[in-house]
């Protein structure tokens, strides 16, 4: 018996570390691919907030609702797509990013909080502050599009 779940471990581990290895081996290209479907997945799904914000969509508290937890879910994804190994590959990723990667880091940060503090909002039913929110979120956005995206 101990035998078996020895070899049952041995394999398990095996098999992670093969995982890992295969996941540490994506080409740089399809990170790259990756990280830009999440951002443009970023923009469907805040896009209409920003219209809200601005007046030129209707607001509507269960799409407020729906989108920023959207965003939350894909806020955590992009960034371990900027590896070093894409360093060198066709983007919008300015190198700045790998030279600053704590101001880069903290970019990121910056956006997961205004999402957060977003989705708080968006529970509350305030409108008001939904707006302060989305109006934030996109201020976040921006800072990490003027310092870290080829314009």
């Amino acid at each position: 018996m101990r035998k078996k779940l020895l070899t049952a471990c041995i394999v398990a581990a095996l098999g992670a570390g093969y995982a890992a290895v295969a996941l540490s081996q994506v080409k740089p290209e399809t990170l790259v691919r990756q990280r830009q479907a999440v951002m443009i997945l970023q923009g469907k799904y805040f896009g209409p907030l920003a219209g809200m914000l601005k007046g030129s969509v209707p607001y509507d508290a269960a799409t407020v609702t729906r989108n920023a937890a959207f965003l939350d879910d894909l806020s955590q994804m992009p960034w371990d797509g900027f590896a070093e190994s894409t360093k060198g590959a066709k983007s919008f990723a300015l190198p700045v990013i790998w030279t600053e990667g704590a101001k880069f880091k903290q970019a990121q940060d910056q956006l997961r909080t205004a999402i957060g503090a977003l989705n708080a909002a968006a529970k509350s039913g305030n409108e008001g502050a939904v707006k302060a929110a989305i109006g934030d979120v996109g201020k976040a956005c921006g800072n990490c599009h003027d310092n870290f995206r080829e314009k």
